[in-house]
C-alpha cells in the first residue's frame, strides 16, 4: 500500500515530467527553425555543447569528482550515443515533416520500448498489451503515410529517433536510480557533444546573432528537459509516469501552431488520437514490465 509521502512524490514526478516534455517540445521547434540555415549535425553539436557547458559546472560543484566516475560508465556512454543519433535523425526528419506530426510519429517509442523489454529483459507482455502496440503502430502509419511511389520516407528518420528514445528511457530508469540525475544528464551531453563535434567541421557555418540567441535558448531548454526527465523517472516508476508522456503531442501541436502556423490534417488527427489511446491502453493494462533498481545492466 502506498504511503501519503510516496503518492506525493509520484504526483510531483508526474508534474516534473509534464514540464520536461513541454520544454522538449519547445526544443524540437527551435531545432526545426535552425534547419533553415544549419545542417542537422551542426545543430546537434551546438545543442549538446551548450547543454554540457551549462550543466557540467553545476554537477561538479554539487558532486565533485563523483561526476567523473558515474555508475555503469559503459551504459552512460551508450545512452549518450543513442541521444545524439536520435537527435540528429529527428532534425533530418523534421525538416520535411510537419512538427506536430513529427512528435506523433516519435511516439512509436513506448511501443518499441515494450518490444525491447521482451528482447533484452526477457519480460512477458500480455496479449492486450500487444494489441495496444499494434494500435499505436497503425496510428503512426496514419500520421506518417509514407509515399511509396515517390519514396518519400523522411518520417522514417523520426521512427529511428523513436527507437533511440526507447533505449534512453530503458536506461533513464536504471541510471537515474543509482546515479544523481544531473550526472546522467552531463554524461549524455558530453558523449553527444563529442560525437557530434567529430562531424561539425564538415558542416561548419558561423551562426549569426539570431542563430546564437536560438542556440542559447535551445541549450537551456535541453538542459532543463533532460535533467527533469531523468529526475522524474528516478522518482516514480515508468508505469506511473508513462500515461502522462503523451502530453508532449498536444504541447507540440501548440508549438507547431505558434512557431510555424501549422496544424495536423484530419487523417493525422485520427492517427494521433489512435496513438494516444493505444499508448494509454498499453500503460494502464497491468503487465509484467517493471524496471527495478536491482536489475543488472
Amino acid at each position: 500500500m502506498q504511503t501519503k509521502a510516496h503518492r506525493s512524490k509520484t504526483s510531483t514526478a508526474i508534474l516534473i515530467m509534464i514540464l520536461a516534455l513541454a520544454l522538449a517540445s519547445l526544443s524540437g521547434g527551435l531545432m526545426k527553425i535552425l534547419t533553415e540555415t544549419m545542417e542537422p549535425a551542426l545543430i546537434s553539436f551546438f545543442r549538446f555543447s551548450g547543454y554540457f557547458i551549462l550543466l557540467f559546472p553545476l554537477a561538479l560543484y554539487q558532486y565533485g569528482k563523483k561526476v567523473l566516475t558515474p555508475s555503469y560508465p559503459k551504459a552512460q556512454i551508450f545512452r549518450g550515443c543513442a541521444l545524439v543519433l536520435g537527435n540528429t535523425a529527428f532534425i533530418y526528419g523534421v525538416q520535411h515533416v510537419d512538427y506536430a506530426n513529427s512528435i506523433a510519429i516519435l511516439y512509436i517509442y513506448p511501443f518499441l520500448m515494450i518490444s525491447l523489454s521482451v528482447l533484452i529483459l526477457n519480460e512477458r507482455v500480455s496479449p492486450a498489451t500487444w494489441l495496444g502496440v499494434l494500435g499505436g503502430f497503425l496510428g503512426v502509419v496514419l500520421v506518417l503515410r509514407p509515399d511509396i511511389i515517390q519514396m518519400n520516407f523522411n518520417g522514417l528518420f523520426i521512427v529511428f529517433t523513436g527507437l533511440m528514445v526507447a533505449i534512453q528511457m530503458l536506461l533513464n530508469r536504471k541510471l537515474g536510480i543509482v546515479t544523481p540525475p544531473i550526472i546522467v544528464a552531463v554524461w549524455g551531453a558530453f558523449v553527444a557533444s563529442f560525437m557530434s563535434g567529430l562531424a561539425a567541421p564538415f558542416f561548419w557555418t558561423t551562426p549569426g546573432k539570431t542563430e546564437i540567441l536560438i542556440i542559447l535558448v535551445l541549450s537551456v531548454t535541453t538542459a532543463l528537459s533532460q535533467t527533469l526527465m531523468i529526475l522524474a523517472m528516478a522518482w516514480a516508476s515508468a508505469d506511473k509516469i508513462a500515461p502522462f508522456t503523451y502530453f508532449e503531442i498536444p504541447s507540440a501541436t501548440l508549438v507547431g501552431f505558434f512557431l510555424f502556423g501549422t496544424l495536423p490534417d484530419k487523417i493525422s488527427w485520427v492517427g494521433i488520437l489512435l496513438i494516444i489511446f493505444s499508448g494509454l491502453t498499453v500503460k494502464l493494462i497491468p503487465t509484467r514490465l517493471r524496471l527495478r533498481a536491482r536489475e543488472k545492466l
